[in-house]
């Protein structure tokens, strides 16, 4: 993350009557400059709970988002199959179906499950983009583990890495995995070396180390030694709040920009020692809040969340952000499956608009202390082709919804003329589009429950004068300015 002290957001009025803030003309670069950050083809990435992973491609949903999301991006969208299940599946190369548990309801996670050879051949013809598959380290069964790693490479033309063990930062004391003398960070990078020096000979030098949730990879890297030529990428989890054991989650806390620029910075040293290393740096699995999300996690904020997050993430070298899709049907986070498309995959789609099948650097405009974030996307010729505005601040159905004026000039803005634009935007930042909130996208796109885009999307104009550009965003809301 890159501070432009330079060009801070100066504001020049602010009436309590009209609920208006202005804020002074934002310098575009005319071209990207050497502090931009490079996109992945894949920046907005999935993640799918492994017991759930057959289930997920049973839904037309699934396959329908993530083409809206290809079609976007120019490049099929990157997928995780993992999470905490993988750590209770044990492979079975006989088992005629991908997945064999029994649960009490629908609803529930197995605390045991197998999983046969038709898993991996799913993978492989349902899903577009790279796959990463997790595998289980917490049950010490590494003959077993191997088989499937071995299955999983021959195959998954489509595999791009392999993890083994999911969050081993929570094993509890009891796992099989964990010594008599204990777990640590340090024990669990001992068990990493010797995992990967022990399968790499058989798969190949494609793993995805750390996995970690609580712990930080800037310190694993180094332990891993020369077992690091096994590692193709390093992964942690992140979920900013938690709604786990009834704890309280906080959607104004969630959505502020400031609040997220400081957040993401966290993971800025990790980016940055996994890149020294010559690795790949993702959140492997990320959402809103743990255990499912809560109540603030089907929101339109969480939505809006989702733009300045992914954006932040990418200013911070995470190079993809895997946003986990749970168990069906209990899933508050969840984009598709579980009453209808949510509004969080209106956030996702509209970042991804905005980064688009030409966008390569990204660049921050404001200074991050503010809750109006602006930025600015660059094709791989370095010219600025879009702006995105967010404006963060918390709009909860009540009293009158305040706006921001945000002016621009530079960037090969004209002197005078008309730019378009397209706004997402919903009754408030608690809306909910399963409880008939209505969200849009350029004023009349919205999905169906399969996620077929419905409506449609149109642009507005926004009018240059005098070589400044001038848009109007409301509290709880986002803009894409085209160029």
């Amino acid at each position: 993350m890159h501070i432009h002290s330079q060009k801070p957001f100066d504001v020049l009025i602010f009436t309590v009557t009209s609920l208006v803030t202005c804020i002074s003309a934002i310098t575009v670069p005319t071209t990207a400059p050497p502090t931009a950050s490079t996109i992945d083809s894949s920046q907005v990435a999935v993640s799918l709970e492994f017991f759930a992973f057959p289930g997920y491609t049973e839904l037309v949903s699934t396959g329908t988002c993530l083409a809206n999301l290809q079609a976007l991006r120019g490049a099929p969208v990157a997928v995780r199959i993992g999470g905490t299940t993988q750590d209770r599946a044990t492979y079975d190369p006989s088992l005629a179906t991908p997945v064999n548990y029994t649960v009490a309801s629908s609803t529930d996670a197995p605390t045991s499950l197998t999983f046969g050879p038709s898993f991996f051949t799913l993978a492989a013809s349902d899903l577009k983009g790279n796959v990463t598959i997790g595998l289980n380290r917490q049950l010490n069964n590494q003959m077993n583990t191997l088989s499937a790693a071995l299955q999983a490479k021959n195959s998954m033309p489509n595999l791009y890495a392999i993890e083994l063990g999911n969050e081993p930062d929570l094993y509890a004391s009891t796992s099989p995995i964990v010594p008599s003398s204990g777990w640590s960070q340090t024990s669990d990078a001992a068990s990493e070396k010797s995992w990967f020096t022990a399968i790499a000979p058989s798969v190949g030098n494609i793993f995805q180390a750390a996995v970690y949730l609580s712990w930080r990879t800037v310190a694993t890297i180094p332990l891993l030694g020369t077992s690091i030529s096994n590692v193709r990428s390093v992964s942690e989890h992140s979920y900013p709040q938690s709604a786990c054991g009834g704890a309280t989650t906080d959607l104004q806390t969630l959505m502020s920009h400031s609040g997220i620029v400081s957040y993401t910075a966290g993971f800025k040293t990790d980016a940055d020692s996994a890149l020294a290393a010559g690795l790949r740096y993702f959140l492997g699995e990320t959402n809103s809040a743990t255990c499912g999300g809560g109540g603030i996690s089907p929101t339109f904020g969480a939505a809006l969340w989702i733009v300045d997050y992914v954006l932040q993430g990418a200013l911070n070298g995470i190079e993809r952000s895997y946003f986990h899709q749970g168990t069906i049907g209990d899933c508050q986070y969840c984009w598709w499956g579980r009453f209808t498309t949510g509004a969080p995959f209106y956030g996702a789609y509209f970042v991804s608009l905005f980064l688009g099948t030409d966008g390569a650097k990204l660049e921050m405009l404001d200074n991050g202390t503010g809750a109006v974030a602006s930025y600015v996307i660059f094709d791989s010729a370095g010219t600025p082709v879009r702006l995105l505005v967010y404006n963060s601040n918390y709009y909860d159905g009540t009293g009158t919804r305040s706006s921001t004026s945000v002016s621009f000039t530079g960037g090969g803005i004209p002197s005078n003329g008309v730019a378009t634009a397209s706004r997402l935007t919903g009754p408030n930042a608690t809306s909910r589009v399963d409880e008939d909130g209505i969200v849009t996208i350029g004023g009349g796109g919205t999905f169906d429950g399969n996620c077929n885009a419905v409506g449609t999307q149109t642009r507005e104009n926004v009018v240059v004068n005098g070589g400044v550009l001038t848009v109007s965003v409301q509290a709880s809301e986002a803009l894409i300015i085209y160029l």
